[in-house]
């Protein structure tokens, strides 16, 4: 019996973000998390976590590179705000997983974390963001670095459904993983973190080896469609516009055009998503 009101939890904000990569081969990277946690316990989940109030517009726009706030919102369907999804994105692929998608300001050039005293440097500041002894602002401050906005991509809204103790609308953006970066979990909430093919993960999943949440489950089957990062990028970064996703009476999530779309509910997970194939 819970012991709380399922429907007084509120809703807050999130983004989530697909790191993809040919490996060779398109492969996204997928972490466990602990089966203690609070929410998705023991499930395999994207780099993502709440929007916070050190994610605002005003605080980042100015090291953004290549978007802006109006920018942002409008791709998201806001009417402000819209950076503070991918400010967050961003920070939590550093705060998870240890990714940085930042450039050099002077430069332009993306980080290396192939040299040893970079990577070890950058290892402390996640660190300090994790145990709360420094805000990710001031990384990027004392860094003298950009965050590299445009190259995220948004693909899905996913809102939880009423019951679990904590209720998210999540944001879901994909990007290339970094060339000279290698990312690993945290080795706190997250236990442990594997790059695998969307194929090999709807296997695991059929066998029981990989639990996921239906949002995961269904962005994974989007993934799978693809053959390559370069065809996941290009169709994100075209912006498509959004389907309304549908559960059927087997519980499977689809979209417009697949088997029991046109039956299905819209009350059971509430998600939009628009990465797929461009048309020809």
């Amino acid at each position: 019996m819970n012991d709380y009101d399922p429907n007084a939890v509120p809703i807050r904000p999130a983004a989530t973000v697909m790191l993809v990569d040919d490996r060779p081969g398109l492969q996204v990277f997928m972490m466990e998390r602990h089966a203690d946690t609070v929410f998705a316990g023991g499930m395999w989940v994207f780099p993502g976590g709440s929007v916070d109030q050190a994610d605002h517009p005003e605080k980042f726009q100015t090291i953004s590179a290549h978007r802006t706030d109006e920018e942002a919102s409008r791709l998201l369907g806001l009417g402000m705000g819209g950076l503070a999804y991918y400010i967050a994105a961003i920070r939590e692929a550093f705060e998870e997983a240890g990714i940085l998608l930042a450039l050099d300001r002077n430069t332009h050039e993306p980080l290396d974390f192939t040299d040893k005293d970079t990577a070890a440097r950058f290892k402390v500041h996640q660190d300090d963001v994790n145990n709360n002894d420094k805000d990710f602002i001031k990384i990027i401050e004392e860094e003298n670095l950009i965050l590299d906005v445009a190259q995220m991509h948004y693909v899905a809204r996913w809102i939880t459904p009423v019951g679990p103790p904590r209720r998210f609308d999540a944001r879901f953006f994909v990007t290339r993983s970094p060339a000279r970066q290698t990312p690993v979990h945290d080795d706190r909430e997250l236990v442990h973190s594997r790059w695998l093919s969307p194929i090999t993960i709807l296997e695991k999943v059929e066998s029981g080896e990989m639990i996921l949440m239906s949002p995961t489950l269904r962005m994974i089957r989007s993934l799978a469609i693809f053959s390559s990062t370069d065809d996941v990028i290009e169709a994100a970064a075209a912006n498509q516009s959004d389907e309304r996703a549908r559960v059927t009476s087997d519980r499977e999530i689809v979209l417009p055009g697949e088997p029991g779309y046109e039956d299905g509910v819209e009350d059971i997970e509430t998600g939009w998503i628009r990465l797929r194939p461009l048309a020809d």
